[in-house]
């Protein structure tokens, strides 16, 4: 299932409703403003809050924490740097690690689990310039936290080019 996601609208204090293929409202992100640290929250179309992203405040590298529930789902974290690709490590409290690959400030990266795919994040398939896709290819996969993801990698990415 595809969902499309606009970039700029992830400001802190904005609320944007993500889409599916289908074009009905699928997730709606909610900005919370006034916070000391970067904190958004995955809705469903009902309002219920179904992941929770914050910035990880005291950290010697820079991390994002997912949580779910209020309680710790996981933690984003940069692995390593190269000239042409990214690669995040998002270690799930169960211990499962998930890589996230590819150019990220491009919108061009993959989210795998031991070698598998399970979600394609892209500009591709749209024309738009801010507007990129979040493919959940396994039916099995979480799309809220696939989504999580995706935006985590982007939001840090994007701070370490500002740094």
């Amino acid at each position: 299932m595809k969902y499309l996601v606009r970039d700029k609208m992830f400001a802190i204090g904005d609320d944007y409703w993500i889409e599916d293929e289908r074009g009905r409202h699928a997730f709606l992100v909610d900005g919370k403003a006034l916070r000391l640290r970067d904190t958004l929250e995955l809705k469903d179309p009902d309002g219920r809050v179904l992941v929770t992203l914050r910035q990880k405040m005291f950290s010697l590298r820079d991390a994002m924490t997912i949580e779910r529930d209020e309680r710790p789902l996981a933690t984003v974290r940069r692995k390593r740097l190269s000239l042409l690709r990214n690669h995040y490590r998002v270690t799930l409290v169960d211990g499962t690690e998930l890589d996230v690959s590819g150019r990220v400030l491009d919108r061009e990266f993959t989210v795998e689990y031991e070698g598998e795919l399970l979600a394609h994040i892209s500009r591709q398939w749209f024309h738009v310039r801010e507007t990129y896709a979040v493919n959940v290819v396994r039916e099995d996969a979480d799309a809220a936290l696939q989504i999580a993801v995706a935006v985590c990698v982007i939001r840090m990415a994007e701070r370490e080019r500002e740094d």
